[in-house]
């Protein structure tokens, strides 16, 4: 049987309102959905748990900031050094400044980044309000999945993160690809890895949070988060070899996302094995 479409045309207007030079882009509408959904389901745990809800308000405050200048400095350091390294002040600057000076947002942001980003700044706050960094990190676990979701449906939109090329009738033609360096054809079909990944994210939610529900006080703060380190970092280094070779040299046998993921992976590993006891009483 032969399918009628043999690839899916894509080329939506990433930009959902413009009103003169302020713009709001489908990505930055699910970025911060992925925040505010996520900061509620974890207030309705602190809740249920009997906690002091106030513990949230600099929780929200470390997250965001450790979540964006992680996954901003990570882009520039581990993908696109060569460039950044000439242009520092377009690491954390919204801009870019040549050719010509313009509003850019930070259109490159990394994921393993921005989980290093949330890791240090919830460091600092653990040692600042005197409790366990894996009580938070427990609960980002049920919730960080949905918000990678968001995140990469907000890529989809934005024409970004695609594919190697692919035959399969599902694959998508990123006809608005960005592509400076005009190394791939933005006109041949190739793997929708953001749907990919953003169905592996939504599963691996629905398993957290029945995991959380049922793991919960019978365990060791940690081994929550350490069960989500490991799903979610296999997937993404399953998924990426439907991607187009970033960082590194393209006939290398794995990319660097996925060098990326591996010390990720087995510090999931770790914690769900070490933190797999009763927890102290």
């Amino acid at each position: 049987m032969e399918f009628l479409l043999q690839y899916i045309s894509w080329a939506p207007n990433p930009i959902l309102i413009q009103l003169g030079g302020f713009e709001i882009r489908y990505y930055s509408l699910f970025f911060a959905l992925g925040f505010i959904i996520g900061y509620l389901m974890i207030q309705k745990m602190v809740i249920k748990e009997g906690e002091d809800v106030k513990l949230l308000d600099e929780f929200l405050i470390y997250v965001v900031v450790g979540t964006v200048l992680g996954a901003r400095i990570g882009h520039c350091l581990f993908y696109d050094w060569a460039y950044f390294s000439q242009h520092p002040m377009e690491i954390l600057l919204p801009v870019q400044f040549e050719p010509e000076f313009q509003f850019t947002g930070f259109r490159g942001l990394a994921s393993h980044g921005g989980a290093i980003g949330i890791i240090l700044a919830l460091i600092l706050l653990s040692r600042k309000q005197k409790r366990d960094i894996f009580w938070y990190l427990d609960k980002l676990a049920v919730v960080v999945p949905l918000a990678g979701m968001f995140i990469r449906l907000g890529n989809l939109m934005n024409s970004e993160i695609v594919g190697d090329p692919s035959s399969f009738p599902w694959a998508f033609q990123f006809s608005l690809m960005d592509d400076e360096n005009g190394k791939h054809d933005p006109m041949v079909p190739r793997h929708p890895t953001q749907l990919y990944e953003a169905l592996a994210y939504l599963l691996i939610f629905i398993f957290m949070i029945r995991y959380y529900a049922v793991k919960y006080g019978k365990v060791q703060h940690g081994h929550i988060f350490g069960v989500f380190f490991f799903l979610l970092f296999i997937a993404r280094f399953v998924i990426e070899y439907t991607k187009i070779n970033e960082g590194i040299a393209e006939d290398s046998i794995i990319n660097m996302g996925q060098i990326l993921s591996l010390p990720f992976i087995l510090a999931g590993i770790y914690l769900a094995w070490r933190k797999n006891r009763n927890p102290v009483t």
